[in-house]
């Protein structure tokens, strides 16, 4: 992997992968991205292809030759491991199994994973049920990366969903540090509509301030920036291109521009309705960090 600077801020987005998972290095090459996400498999279905070879070597070399990282990896929407129903989690820790071994496969520095619903259960039999899940889909499996980690999202807040909440996050990341190589990614969508303000200079101050003490600043590795279609505290996990929503430019400029996450990488999901989505948005990032 060509060597980045800290100084070198790492801007990019999620990617698709159509053509062979190295399209995505050269997807993001195209829109001036340093760093991005993709699926490795359909986020909605359960069955799953083994990473080709050959693709991960031509990865590999193209993300060497163009200076690409971190690349993250988006677990599988179907994937529930805090589930009430013992069969369906035992599903979600072998789809979850296939996660972690494609991403070690890819290369890929990040996991990103979505804990799951509680529903039927209390908070912390569905944190418990996470754990386990995770820990029992990481057992015995070889780390070929020290950098690999899987990152803890934080979730829009819907009820019975785990990680609505920033101590919920932190309180699973506390759980599993010992036994895997965790870290957290938060969404600026989903700290929105799940009640934080980050859009008030005081509001962001105060939810800044909250992470630091629930999860811990240097844990966040990576920030998914969303601006959001629904208000503050309305818990509908809506993404909107940047500076279109009610986060608005302001707030993103400052997360961007904030030393305290200068470790972090940024990387969004906005939509893309549009052929030139994809350009505007890293655009429009990549403007805001710069002054």
């Amino acid at each position: 992997m060509a060597e980045t600077t800290k100084a070198t801020k790492r801007i990019g987005m999620h990617l698709s992968t159509t053509g062979g998972t190295f399209t995505a290095v050269e997807r993001a090459v195209e829109c001036g991205a340093n760093c991005f996400q993709i699926f490795s498999s359909s986020p909605r279905q359960w069955k799953a292809a083994a990473v080709k070879p050959e693709d991960a070597a031509k990865m590999k070399a193209l993300r060497a030759e163009h200076g690409i990282s971190p690349v993250s990896i988006h677990a599988s929407y179907l994937i529930n491991l805090c589930s009430q129903t013992e069969s369906v989690r035992q599903n979600a820790t072998a789809a979850f199994r296939g996660e972690v071994e494609r991403a070690l496969a890819l290369g890929a520095e990040y996991l990103v994973l979505h804990p799951g619903s509680y529903k039927g259960l209390t908070r912390d039999q569905g944190l418990a049920y996470a754990a386990e899940g995770i820990e029992r889909a990481i057992d015995g499996l070889a780390w070929q990366d020290a950098s690999f980690k899987i990152l803890l999202e934080n979730t829009a807040g819907a009820e019975f969903s785990l990680g609505g909440k920033l101590e919920q996050v932190g309180e699973l990341h506390k759980h599993l540090q010992k036994c895997a190589p965790v870290a957290v990614c938060l969404d600026t969508c989903h700290v929105h509509v799940a009640g934080y303000d980050i859009v008030s200079e005081a509001g962001y101050e105060d939810t800044v301030k909250q992470i630091s003490e629930t999860i811990g600043l240097e844990h966040v590795l990576l920030w998914h920036c969303n601006d959001a279609k629904a208000a503050c505290g309305s818990k509908l996990d809506r993404h909107e291109h940047i500076g279109d929503g009610t986060i608005g430019a302001a707030a993103f400029r400052r997360l961007l521009r904030d030393p305290r996450f200068a470790h972090a990488a940024f990387i969004a999901e906005t939509p893309v309705d549009e052929p030139g989505d994809i350009l505007r948005n890293m655009s429009t990032l990549r403007a805001l960090a710069a002054g």
